[in-house]
């Protein structure tokens, strides 16, 4: 075997750098990407980083991917990243460009702290160069990004539209970004450019029928995903959802927490089910 056919065989033996839930109900043109739950690293990084913060890295949208476990029957594919943002964050602009203009404090694309300004590798030299970071875009940026494209044509081909439902979770109060607590949950659509004002409409009005404070495109209009993959025009329409992690995980923000849990999903599946015979009708 020559060294080319090896580096093939390798880089296909590698895991991918997202996992995939096929529906278990019948298809419909909605597809949800959760690009910051991933705990994971991989091999050649792992000696990288500060080992006590990587066994528990934070910053991570912890079970996002569990909370929406109903969307598979709902018939809806689930696109959720295997890595850490930490490796690289699949929700920045890949050449870095800042997402917002007012002064706030947000981790980068390959960031070297955590929320909070703590340093995450475990020495200057292991912090990536740009050779290190174009690697990281090749091999885990654009991947993720490939399949979510691959998945918006195929349901835009079956179905002539498709909604990209982009799900994040916050803690309650980050000072970095602002100082007074977030909103329960906040709808992002970059100032209602990424998607058609039925579907953000629907989205609000159901969001808003629990027991939860809705903002709108305040403190957060949609992060990179979003803006990049939204063209209400081409029938490719993009909504992200925040929300304060308390609203399904415990007051200290560490454990799963079933009952609220559930309490949100029914706000959310009642949210895509509205959002499924609205967009149908586009």
């Amino acid at each position: 075997m020559n060294e080319h056919h090896y580096i093939c065989l390798k880089q296909k033996m590698m895991e991918q750098p997202y996992v995939i839930i096929e529906p278990t109900g019948e298809k419909v043109p909605l597809i949800l990407s959760v690009p910051h739950c991933g705990v994971s690293f991989p091999d050649e990084l792992k000696n990288s980083y500060v080992p006590e913060m990587m066994a528990q890295p934070d910053d991570t949208d912890w079970f996002v991917h569990d909370l929406y476990n109903f969307a598979s029957e709902l018939g809806i594919t689930i696109i959720h990243a295997r890595y850490s943002r930490w490796v690289i964050d699949l929700n920045r602009d890949p050449k870095s460009t800042p997402l917002y203009n007012d002064g706030r404090i947000i981790t980068g694309l390959t960031t070297t702290t955590d929320f909070f300004g703590n340093p995450i590798y475990a020495a200057e030299d292991k912090i990536p160069n740009l050779q290190e970071v174009e690697r990281r875009l090749n091999t885990y940026y654009w991947p993720y990004y490939a399949k979510i494209e691959s998945l918006l044509k195929e349901r835009k081909e079956e179905f002539g539209k498709v909604l990209l439902w982009d799900a994040h979770s916050i803690r309650k109060n980050v000072p970095t970004i602002q100082k007074e607590d977030f909103p329960d949950m906040i709808l992002g659509n970059n100032d209602e450019t990424t998607a058609d004002a039925a579907l953000i409409s629907t989205a609000l009005s159901n969001l808003r029928g629990g027991a939860y404070e809705i903002s709108h495109n305040t403190p957060f209009k949609g992060g990179h995903i979003t803006r990049y993959f939204g063209k209400p025009n081409m029938g490719v329409h993009t909504l992200q959802l925040e929300m304060n992690k308390v609203l399904y995980m415990d007051d200290q923000e560490l454990n799963f927490h079933e009952m609220r849990a559930n309490k949100v999903r029914t706000v959310l599946k009642q949210t895509f089910q509205e959002l499924i015979k609205t967009i149908e009708t586009l």
